[in-house]
């Protein structure tokens, strides 16, 4: 089928600065917090039991809002989602620095997550319609992936920075003026394609199962978390995710204009860049927990020490999605990147099993972290580009929504997960350990560390199975050439994409 062909905008290179600066944003957003909630919580008074509701309500409206999010920006225009998202954003950052109470800064965090929902799908969907040609894309998503994989990471340091030099509520502030400019230069600079708009009627029915299903899923790993597997409020909130997901699929199939249309999860390409990426956020934002803990409280590192430990992660990330992702995707299969990327990633991880009361910094723990960095990003950038690569441009928002949904529900999934197996491996540790135990503190230590490298091995796990599903799965070239499925065009409008053989 022929591809949608549209005139390249001159000033796309000016409006990948904007959208990888409010990409930058809301990812960093997702971990800026956490290191600053203890001081935010002896300030406001925030109980020990309500504490996670800092980190959980913007989880849960990001997470659960994302596929509306898609689907306005395809309706309204990606444009005018990006900018109305940038502005929602520094404004609940703002309820948040000045938080008086702890139902305003969950608030505020709430209302971050509804215009985070907004802005993210925009962004990348922005990026999908701007870069059309195979060379100019592989480089606009290798920045993209980049700082998508990198953001959590900076969110660590600069938390840290934030804490100990000045006040928490500077974690809010910090976005104020991310949003600001990104706002102002995309009104001046970006153009959007006319025939990227998708002029149908929202599907309501869709919105509320699909809002209701997602934050249900997520809330139910986060109760996992607090109360334990079988608990019954964990089980109920698992029914109820599954029952209105399922309704929610049975909505889609019989609308006329579906939120997500299932054309867009038909496709194999997609679905194996959907599955690999959020097995890729559980392995990965578990660790980010895992070692910002062992850093902290068994090593004694200060939250600015720690934030820098992840620093060279960080810049192989930068490394293997600029310089490896994006010079071999118009050559290479994407299945050969993400596969051995995810891998690469995996074996960073078992260096990380390692880890002891006195284990070396520079010997273990650097790098696995390098290690983990350089695959991490060779793998993100193909992947981010095949979830939008051959999608209708009436489609993109919602194709884009989706690499942030499974981003989100894998990085919720993954800290519950994983925080569970690392608790109960530490409580077990402890029990089987203390009767000889001669220090009980030591015998603490010991027994975390246990119970974070029993987790990391899930990781591990977790990560050898994402490469495995990229490699399966995954058959089209974002870069061009013989391998890329193509599903634009109007012909295809309610086809089953046409794959790759």
């Amino acid at each position: 089928m022929p591809e949608l062909r549209t005139e390249a905008d001159p000033r796309r290179w000016k409006a990948l600065i904007f959208i990888a600066l409010a990409q930058l944003m809301v990812v960093l957003d997702a971990t800026i917090v956490n290191i600053a909630l203890p001081s935010a919580q002896a300030d406001l008074g925030i109980s020990d039991g309500n504490r996670q509701w800092v980190i959980t309500a913007y989880a849960l409206a990001f997470g659960g809002l994302l596929l509306f999010g898609g689907r306005i920006s395809d309706l309204w225009g990606r444009k005018r989602a990006f900018v109305t998202g940038l502005i929602g954003f520094a404004a609940a950052s703002a309820l948040g620095g000045a938080a008086v109470n702890s139902a305003m800064l969950m608030g505020a965090r709430a209302l971050q997550g509804v215009f985070g929902a907004l802005l993210a799908p925009a962004a990348l969907s922005l990026l999908a319609v701007l870069f059309t040609e195979a060379k100019e894309r592989a480089k606009a998503f290798g920045v993209f992936g980049a700082i998508a994989g990198a953001g959590g990471g900076v969110g660590l340091i600069l938390g840290g920075l934030f804490t100990e030099y000045l006040n928490w509520r500077w974690t809010f502030f910090v976005n104020i003026p991310f949003a600001v400019v990104a706002a102002a230069g995309a009104i001046s600079v970006i153009r959007e394609p006319a025939e990227g708009r998708n002029p149908s009627k929202l599907d309501i029915p869709g919105v509320i199962l699909a809002t209701l299903g997602l934050v249900s899923l997520v809330y139910g790993f986060t109760r996992a978390e607090s109360d334990g597997w079988s608990a019954g409020i964990t089980v109920g909130l698992f029914i109820g995710a599954a029952v209105l997901l399922g309704a929610f699929v049975l909505v889609e199939r019989s609308v006329k204009a579906p939120l997500l249309p299932l054309r867009v999860l038909t496709d194999r390409n997609r679905a194996g860049v959907y599955i690999s990426l959020g097995l890729g956020a559980i392995a990965m934002f578990g660790l980010f927990l895992f070692l910002t803990y062992y850093l902290q409280v068994v090593r004694g590192y200060s939250p600015v020490k720690t934030g820098l430990a992840f620093l060279p992660m960080i810049a192989t990330m930068i490394t293997g999605s600029t310089q490896i992702g994006t010079r071999l995707m118009t050559r290479v299969p994407a299945r050969w990147l993400m596969g051995p990327g995810f891998l690469l990633a995996a074996v960073g991880m078992v260096l990380l099993t390692q880890i002891d009361l006195d284990t070396s910094y520079a010997t273990v723990v650097l790098p696995g972290l390098m290690l983990m960095g350089l695959g991490m990003g060779t793998a993100f950038m193909p992947a981010m580009s095949l979830a939008t690569h051959g999608v209708q441009p009436r489609d993109a928002g919602v194709a884009s929504a989706m690499v942030n949904t499974a981003q989100q529900v894998g990085g919720a999934i993954g800290t519950a997960l994983l925080n569970t197996i690392a608790a109960s491996a530490t409580t077990d540790y402890f029990k089987s350990h203390m009767a000889g135990a001669t220090n009980q503190k030591i015998l603490t230590f010991q027994s975390m560390v246990h119970g974070y490298s029993t987790a990391v091995w899930w990781a591990v796990g977790i990560l050898s199975l994402s490469a495995l599903v990229a490699v399966v799965f995954v058959n089209a070239n974002p870069g061009g050439g013989p391998a890329a499925a193509s599903t634009d065009g109007e012909t295809a409008a309610d086809a089953i994409p046409v794959m790759a053989h």
